[in-house]
């Protein structure tokens, strides 16, 4: 074994030499002819080039793959850099379509306070709504006026639409908004067209209840429920909402507000009502008959002391 081993071994050094010299002899050749600078020599080189180089397309094939393959990962990889930064575009766009919506909603929110038709003698404040309470016992809104604003207690408030409640507490700074939907809310309200006299009462749902209607059988679903202004709180005539009939079959209002988006409110500035200083005036009577004749001044005529 170790024999024929060795033999094949002999064997295959001489027919390696070979083909090694072979092949930088055939090389040198090209070399040479590829040099020399004859026109014989170049019509031969042409012809040469004409019958080898086309049937060499088959030699060609590996390496015109390997460059298209390398060529595709090239582009692959562009391709996905591409994305990226068309990934962190996207993001960016999503971001500023979030900040446009936000400015477009705060836009038609102001709008809206703008539109809105009040009594022209009522001036107003408008502020932002910082905080609610959270809490499902009390239904309130922290607002950044105060006192500093000139805000005072028991001044309405109202969004672009609708009544939203009362001030309640006044800060430096900021003021508490006690809204229509809590359980110590009570608002007196009429109900058009009938001009039914009613008491919204909040119970801290969305849909306040309609309590102490004057006659129910005059008011229908869907009618407009407006301030009265009774009492001298709230002025008259601003829009709370429209009835409905709740699933317990009392009747209920349909909030004009959006109590879900507050962002802006405008503080109405009520003006100041008359005091009344002897409130028993206002129901004892006075003395009934004519009133008592002036006596006559002294030094007339109808003084006894110039008879």
């Amino acid at each position: 074994m170790a024999a024929d081993r060795n033999a094949q071994i002999d064997y295959a050094r001489p027919i390696r030499r070979i083909l090694i010299g072979g092949t930088v002899f055939v090389l040198v050749a090209l070399f040479v002819l590829w040099r020399i600078d004859s026109p014989r020599v170049e019509r031969m080189r042409a012809a040469l080039i004409d019958r080898v180089v086309p049937g060499f397309d088959w030699a060609m094939a590996p390496i015109t793959k390997g460059a298209e393959l390398i060529e595709g990962f090239q582009s692959y990889a562009r391709l996905a850099e591409q994305n990226q930064e068309l990934r962190r575009e996207l993001r960016q766009m999503k971001a500023w379509k979030e900040a446009a919506l936000q400015l477009e909603q705060e836009n038609a929110k102001l709008l809206d306070l703008n539109n809105v038709r009040l009594d022209p003698s009522l001036t107003y404040v408008t502020g932002v709504v910082m905080a609610d309470s959270g809490s499902p016992f009390r239904q309130s809104v922290l607002l950044n006026v105060g006192a500093r604003d000139g805000i005072l207690d028991g001044w309405a408030t109202t969004d672009g639409l609708g009544l939203v409640g009362r001030v309640s507490g006044v800060g430096k700074t900021t003021a508490r908004v006690i809204l229509l939907t809590d359980s110590n809310s009570r608002l007196p309200v009429t109900i058009q067209p009938s001009g039914q006299r009613a008491v919204l009462s909040g119970d801290n749902s969305s849909a306040p209840v309609l309590d102490f209607v004057e006659d129910p059988a005059l008011v229908r679903p869907g009618d407009r429920v407006i301030s009265s202004g009774d009492g001298g709180v709230f002025p008259a005539g601003l829009l709370v909402g429209h009835l409905a009939l709740g699933r317990d079959q009392r009747l209920r209002v349909r909030l004009a507000a959006e109590y879900d988006r507050l962002e802006f409110l405008r503080v109405l500035r009520s003006h100041a009502n008359e005091r009344i200083s002897d409130p028993g005036a206002l129901v004892i009577p006075g003395p009934v008959g004519p009133p008592p004749i002036p006596a006559p001044a002294a030094g007339t005529d109808g003084d006894p002391g110039n008879g």
